[in-house]
């Protein structure tokens, strides 16, 4: 059952599996809102390095870096769901999930929610969002292109 003090204060789309899906700007308002609330970006290393990392600091806040697929052969994590059930150990917390588009956001979401964990939201424009025209990311959608703060490594 998600955490009604978030689904029910917030704009949350309704999924299948987790608690929901919300915008970035949603996602980074709960962050500001609930000191309890965690960040977690389930991109590669790479992604981190290279394409940049949300910026949390103005909320007293770091995002936690866990990778649901592992760069380079993308394979699923296999130790995702303890590291992350290790580190978090409140099921009640509310957890964040970032990707690049929200696709292993929403996967990991499903997967903390099956390990019991009640308050679990995707963000579902991810960090960069969708291609746009031109078949690039990070302009039509997404934290990035949503203005919030962010950071190249």
């Amino acid at each position: 059952m998600a955490n009604n003090r978030i689904t029910g204060a917030y704009e949350v789309s309704i999924a299948a599996g987790y608690a929901g899906d919300v915008t970035p700007a949603t996602a980074f308002k709960i962050l500001s809102e609930h000191k309890d609330a965690v960040l977690i970006d389930v991109r590669t290393r790479a992604e981190w390095s290279y394409v940049g990392l949300p910026e949390l600091e103005s909320i007293g806040k770091k995002p936690a870096l866990l990778e649901w697929q592992v760069f380079p052969g993308m394979q699923q994590n296999p130790e995702f769901v303890s590291t992350l059930g290790n580190a978090v150990a409140d099921k009640d917390t509310p957890l964040l999930f970032l990707c690049r588009s929200g696709a292993r956001s929403a996967a990991a979401a499903k997967a903390m929610t099956a390990a019991g964990y009640s308050t679990c939201l995707n963000v579902s424009e991810g960090f960069e969002g969708p291609l746009d025209a031109s078949g690039k990311r990070g302009s039509a959608a997404g934290w990035k292109a949503t203005g919030l703060p962010w950071r190249q490594t």
